[in-house]
């Protein structure tokens, strides 16, 4: 597997990239996926076990989106929007010549995914969402739902800082971790790709679009839906997620209602991240999705 790493001037910012292919072959067998990292503000790291599909004919790419990782850091946080996210992602498309994409997003990324969709979708072969959203109102209800299943000491440590807007103190963030456990990865061991991406998270892109947690919703997002438009979606559309998801099957049950094209997969065995709770599963069931169109 070939492995190609640049930047794309978007503006006055760079945003960089890394570009997987099978050697020997300059046009990708099968198009390219295109994947989006979640957060907003997480690193591209985590999503490296997307670049398996170059085993299956396509090219992978992934990039940092402006603001994180190895992407140009602006001072400005008025630049951290959805609608800045979209475009740059359609500068990235046509400065890298990649044609009519499959565009893969995770999280977060899965919203900038049908974002995406419902302006460019003459640009997309398909979408696959990876406990994505199309109504930031709903999934923040639902993670609420799950937080209050959570052991009651959990629950009082946490709500015993949030009154405080104390979201740094080590208390709460060992809370907090609790329920990361149950419902951000399961795995016992993190895997480092995942560790440094939850590490390197940008805290300026995440408090200023998302805010001081997960299910602490008060960034610019917080009213985010798109929910009544999912009709407008034609492509075909891979609706996935974990059982135990953050972003609960009810989130991903309505994206697969409002796409007509769409299928659903739950992972059992997973909360938001099968593509590493369930890695051979999730890229058997991505690879056969893809490989129908």
């Amino acid at each position: 597997m070939n492995e190609t790493e640049g930047s794309v001037p978007v503006g006055k910012y760079s945003i960089y990239y890394r570009l997987f292919s099978e050697p020997g072959k300059r046009v990708p067998e099968k198009g390219t996926v295109v994947c989006l990292h979640g957060g907003p503000g997480a690193t591209h790291d985590y999503l490296l076990p997307m670049s398996d599909l170059v085993s299956c004919g396509y090219d992978v790419l992934l990039y940092d989106q402006l603001g994180c990782g190895r992407s140009s850091l602006p001072r400005n946080v008025a630049l951290f929007t959805i609608e800045n996210n979209v475009e740059e992602l359609e500068v990235l498309r046509r400065k890298l010549r990649l044609g009519r994409i499959h565009l893969m997003g995770s999280s977060y990324g899965g919203l900038l995914a049908l974002a995406y969709a419902l302006r460019y979708q003459r640009n997309l072969r398909s979408i696959i969402t990876e406990g994505g959203l199309a109504s930031v109102p709903l999934a923040s209800r639902e993670m609420q739902r799950l937080k209050m299943q959570l052991p009651d000491a959990v629950i009082r440590t946490m709500e015993k800082y949030e009154e405080a807007g104390d979201y740094s103190n080590a208390e709460y963030l060992k809370a907090v971790e609790v329920f990361y456990r149950r419902h951000v990865c399961r795995l016992s061991v993190w895997p480092p790709e995942l560790v440094y991406s939850m590490e390197h998270i940008s805290s300026s892109v995440y408090n200023t679009m998302n805010g001081p947690n997960e299910f602490t919703i008060i960034g610019n997002i917080r009213y985010w839906d798109i929910s009544d438009r999912l009709g407008e979606i034609c492509v075909p559309t891979l609706v996935t997620g974990g059982k135990y998801d953050e972003v609960t099957p009810v989130v991903a049950r309505q994206i697969h209602r409002g796409v007509e094209d769409s299928k659903l997969l739950i992972f059992n065995e997973s909360s938001h991240l099968p593509m590493w709770e369930e890695r051979e599963r999730f890229f058997e069931k991505v690879s056969d999705f893809l490989n129908s169109l």
